[in-house]
């Protein structure tokens, strides 16, 4: 059936998370198959499962599935430098092995999706972050700049001399939206603040968000530059960033995608996060399955936006409690139009 307009997006429990890895470098969870089973294929961006971020988000949801729908899974991963056959053999090697969803997760996947959907129509696929026109898709998006601006509120705040930066992972449109809402978050809360914007990669290199030393390098760069908030999009280059900070007395990282002061990779640098901007990938991922298990399969495309909480500031630590009322007042002129978030920088 067509998505209706407004979907609730409730945050779902976290999972615990497994990884195992093979031989050609993805990985795979699958449990015996049985007839009649719902059996839930994904495929995972760069960094896969592990990636204390975007993925993570992503598996979460698939956990959930597989728990509370006793789903079979498969996971497989994509890597750095591969070629669109390649996302495209993915995607098709789950739809022939029977599993209905397919779930891509990234928008480097949406090519692919267009091209394999067709070829399986009975198939239900998702297509996160991204929008496919196809019939048998569920397109699942977030107002990413919305959380952002009110990271960006969060950064201007606690930010002592008004310094902040921005870490993406790859130089393209997706995280373009991250950097502007934070950007104009940061320079309406205080005028007289800066904001560095820095990439990992650029175009086709999507190994920008699987290089922690990359991100690591970046933040100490801005660091020394006297910049003491720092918010990296970079999926698991980010770690390398939240290392950095870390290691810097009275510095601020920002998460994103999950809350990543409670991710046990990330623990021992927990202090250091302020906030992480969660973009509940899982909720999404979770109602595909359930759609489909239900014989009322989801497809179209759903924004999930901050007035239905499909993105949000995480407050583990209590680091906003001082300033939470005024993240509070952005939020809610975003909500009702008064403020209008930009998508581009």
């Amino acid at each position: 059936m067509r998505r209706v307009s407004k979907i609730t997006a409730a945050c779902i429990a976290t999972a615990a998370l497994a990884f195992t890895a093979t031989a050609c470098g993805e990985s795979s969870s699958e449990s015996a198959s049985s007839e009649g089973k719902l059996k839930i294929g994904m495929a995972y961006d760069v960094g896969g499962r592990g990636d204390n971020s975007f993925n993570d988000s992503a598996a979460r949801g698939l956990d959930k599935a597989k728990d509370d729908l006793k789903a079979e899974t498969k996971e497989l991963t994509a890597k750095s430098g591969e070629t669109p056959a390649d996302r495209e053999t993915r995607l098709a090697s789950l739809a022939d092995g029977g599993y209905n969803p397919v779930i891509a997760v990234g928008f480097a996947y949406k090519d692919a999706v267009d091209k394999v959907a067709g070829k399986y129509p009975k198939v239900n696929f998702g297509l996160v972050d991204s929008v496919s026109e196809a019939k048998n898709v569920d397109s699942i998006i977030f107002t990413e700049e919305q959380g952002s601006y009110l990271a960006g509120v969060a950064a201007a705040l606690k930010s002592k001399d008004g310094k902040v930066g921005f870490i993406g992972g790859v130089d393209l449109p997706l995280i373009k939206k991250f950097a502007a809402g934070f950007e104009q978050g940061v320079l309406e809360t205080n005028p007289k603040a800066s904001v560095q914007i820095q990439y990992l990669t650029t175009g086709s290199d999507l190994s920008g968000f699987g290089s922690p030393d990359k991100g690591k390098a970046a933040a100490k760069g801005m660091l020394d530059k006297g910049i003491d908030v720092i918010y990296s999009a970079a999926g698991g280059s980010g770690a390398g960033a939240i290392e950095a900070v870390a290691a810097k007395q009275g510095a601020w990282a920002i998460g994103v995608d999950s809350d990543q002061a409670k991710d046990p990779a990330l623990s021992k640098y927990a202090a250091s996060i302020l906030t992480s901007v969660v973009k509940n990938v899982d909720t999404g991922v979770y109602e595909l399955s359930k759609s489909v298990k239900d014989g009322k399969p989801l497809t179209g495309t759903h924004s999930y936006s901050l007035a239905e909480d499909g993105v949000s500031l995480t407050t583990t630590g209590d680091h906003l409690k001082d300033i939470q009322a005024k993240i509070d007042e952005a939020k809610k002129k975003i909500v009702d139009g008064t403020i209008k978030v930009k998508t581009t920088t």
